[in-house]
């Protein structure tokens, strides 16, 4: 199992990726009708509560998420709002949510979790932006230095 251990950053990326990019598909299905349309049938309208403002968070939240920007800070908002409408529009038709339709909203709430708890992975364009800035800090340093 140790050797499995040196793909834990990459899987990790991976992860991301895709729950990202399936969370951001359901905020732009619900925001534009597109991808098979919004779940509940409507778009809603522009700041409406709480649907548009869901739809909005899927999909900046998932393609910050994605991309790897931001990605705990983004990840944990969208935890929240899965833990949201899970116990606001789903629990309380019913304790489990096999019973009560919210499966996707329990399972994007933990998957979120978990990328908030252990960051981003590989590949996340956020280590990129911070790489540089140590390379410039870096570079800065032995400027002065001489």
């Amino acid at each position: 199992m140790e050797s499995l251990d040196r793909y834990r950053d990459h899987v990790l990326g991976i992860y991301r990726v895709v729950v990202g990019l399936l969370f951001a598909c359901h905020g732009a299905a619900t925001l534009f009708n597109v991808l098979g349309g919004p779940h509940g049938g409507h778009v809603p309208e522009v700041g409406q509560w709480p649907s548009w403002w869901a739809a909005a968070i899927q999909l900046v939240g998932g393609v910050l998420v994605m991309v790897g920007i931001g990605t705990r800070v983004a990840a944990l908002i969208c935890s929240g709002s899965m833990a949201y409408a899970y116990f606001v529009m789903h629990q309380p038709e019913a304790l489990f949510p096999i019973q009560n339709g919210g499966e996707a909203a329990a399972m994007f709430c933990w998957a979120f979790l978990l990328i908030a708890a252990l960051g981003p992975g590989a590949w996340a364009m956020g280590s990129l932006f911070a790489r540089t800035e140590r390379v410039g800090r870096t570079e800065e340093a032995r400027a002065t230095a001489v």
